[in-house]
């Protein structure tokens, strides 16, 4: 295992900067996820970490070495790719054991490495198969496998789910998860998908045009988002947000908007007439009767079972509320939506940070 650091990082494609100085580090088996939006550079950090593209600026660092300079070979890193990469005219017991073949291992060593990673992967059936012979879950396991195999310092993983079905990727999560548990291996996973950086990480970098915008655990992005960004890519359905206007009357705040007043919790910074974004998330709202609570006209149902997911209009803006159960409501019905002010966000409309 090893910690990982990054100090203000580049990195320039001809004149076109993609990364602009990222520093965090990661500790010695911690599990970090770099999630953010296509093109916001989270694939070419992981790269450049593992050696597969030059850093423009700054210094890279696994347990306190810089390895700027260093061959992908000699970093001592493992990588698991979103296209699985394997060899189609071996085995999978041969893909398993093609880095220790490289490096001349023993054979007894490499035997050992690939039956102890095909327990941990429930691959015993399948040592003797060809990829062709696979599916989509069992090749991206035998990846993983392959990365095992080499007992590296770090784990790569370059969005490894994104090419299975919906029902395969959930499983997966929950099986890196469990290895990750099982190994505590420094682990850096590069993702699009929010739920995977929820239910994965120990901690979550949420990067945004070449920056970071927000670093911390799961929870901490989701209860506390630290601006107007993170507040709407972390978490599904996303948060509502509207424009309106803070005012203070007689030691209550809340926010004129859309027709209505907002209820909003302890106000430590922003005052009276200040502009701002009114953020409060699905799960966070209740339905009532019409004729109490802020009037909403139901646009859309969807039941889900467990859950049943509304389209709202409230003025100009809709809104998306996450009732537990199911619901009596129609498509045209007058609602009343129910709001705890303890529960809301508020976002400067100019610089979009959160006012606390």
């Amino acid at each position: 295992m090893a910690s990982v650091a990054f100090n203000k990082i580049e990195k320039n494609f001809g004149k076109v900067k993609i990364i602009h100085g990222i520093s965090f580090d990661i500790s010695d088996g911690e599990f970090v996820v770099l999630v953010g939006p296509s093109g916001c550079g989270k694939s070419t950090l992981l790269r450049m970490l593992a050696g597969l593209e030059e850093i423009s600026a700054g210094e890279i660092s696994i347990d306190g070495r810089v390895i700027n300079d260093l061959d992908s070979k000699d970093r001592d890193i493992a990588m698991v790719f979103q296209s699985y990469a394997l060899y189609p005219h071996m085995t999978v017991r041969d893909n398993m054991a093609f880095s220790l073949k490289l490096r001349k291992a023993d054979a007894a060593l490499t035997g050992k490495r690939v039956g102890d990673a095909a327990r941990i992967l429930n691959l015993d059936p399948l040592l003797d198969r060809f990829p062709r012979e696979l599916s989509g879950g069992q090749r991206q396991r035998v990846a993983m496998g392959r990365a095992i195999v080499r007992d590296p310092k770090v784990f790569l993983f370059d969005e490894p789910l994104s090419n299975l079905d919906a029902k395969l990727r959930v499983a997966m999560r929950a099986e890196i998860k469990a290895l990750h548990q099982r190994l505590k291996t420094t682990t850096v996973y590069v993702t699009h998908d929010q739920i995977e950086a929820m239910t994965m990480a120990d901690r979550i970098v949420v990067m945004h045009d070449g920056i970071i915008e927000q670093i911390g655990t799961p929870l901490e992005l989701f209860d506390h988002p630290g601006n107007l960004f993170v507040a709407q890519f972390i978490g599904s359905p996303s948060m509502n947000v509207f424009s309106g206007t803070l005012r203070q009357n007689v030691g209550q705040a809340y926010v004129e908007g859309q027709g209505h007043r907002w209820p909003v919790g302890r106000i430590g910074s922003g005052g009276e007439g200040h502009a701002v974004h009114y953020g409060i998330r699905p799960g966070d709202i209740g339905i009532t009767d019409a004729g109490s609570g802020i009037a909403a006209k139901v646009i859309v149902v969807e039941p889900t079972g467990a859950e049943t997911e509304l389209l709202l209009q409230v003025g100009d803006a809709k809104f998306v509320v996450v009732l537990h159960g199911r619901t009596a409501v129609r498509p045209d019905d007058m609602v009343g939506l129910q709001i705890d002010g303890a529960k809301a966000h508020l976002f400067d409309q100019g610089s979009g940070k959160r006012l606390d």
